[in-house]
């Protein structure tokens, strides 16, 4: 793979994962581009590990992949559990619909709760919370282990934006809620740097010799 075609498949993958954050709000379905993006994003580390011959580039980013992927499917399995196998999504479906009486198709056409007590809904937060804890917990070891392939990037490169973004990166997937937004303004600066790689190197620049002047004879 070229450096050409790593850089633009990390960017395109980069720009990708931004898009698919904000389709998310939009259209669920959309956001699953973001997985494209991964793909791309982890093809073009794999060019430039290469490219560099620092495979610590590509195992470093895969490590971040696999953890994405084990986050992904733990959670997903959370809170299938919760629903199937405990009352926690029956028991909050009550406290805000009283009528609600099991069959989740009805709920469009029940009555909400107009007396609402927050307080009904504390005993169903926690099986809830600890699910994200898992979420939160492989977010900051993917994003620790893409932070030391992104370094390496960087040093190889001489592209400091890499380095600069990983780092943001690390901190948002720390800072629960706004992290969120830190980390999609990281994935922004991934994708410039990476159309910042420079595909040919640097030609040094020639300056011109000096014109000296002419010699005079030695007198004999």
């Amino acid at each position: 793979m070229t450096l050409e075609t790593s850089k633009a498949l990390g960017g395109i993958g980069a720009i990708l994962l931004i898009v698919s954050a904000i389709a998310f709000f939009a259209q669920l379905f959309l956001a699953f581009i973001g997985v494209v993006g991964i793909i791309l994003i982890l093809f073009a580390l794999h060019g430039l590990a290469g490219h560099y011959n620092e495979s610590g580039i590509f195992s470093n980013a895969l490590y971040s992949f696999i953890a994405t992927i084990v986050g992904a499917v733990l959670t997903v399995a959370g809170f299938v559990y919760l629903f199937l196998y405990t009352t926690v999504f029956t028991g909050i479906a009550i406290v805000l619909y009283p009528d609600f009486h099991g069959n989740w198709s009805t709920i469009p056409n029940l009555t909400a709760n107009t007396n609402l007590n927050p307080n009904d809904l504390v005993p169903f937060v926690g099986p809830i919370l600890s699910v994200l804890a898992i979420t939160w917990i492989f977010l900051i070891i993917a994003s620790f282990f893409l932070w030391r392939s992104l370094k390496r990037v960087s040093s190889k490169s001489n592209v400091g934006l890499f380095s600069t973004a990983a780092i943001i990166m690390l901190i948002g997937s720390i800072i629960p809620g706004i992290g969120l937004a830190i980390m999609w303004f990281a994935f922004l600066l991934i994708a410039v740097a990476f159309f910042q790689l420079k595909t040919q190197p640097e030609q040094p620049q020639q300056t011109a010799a000096p014109i000296l002047p002419p010699s005079m004879p030695t007198p004999v």
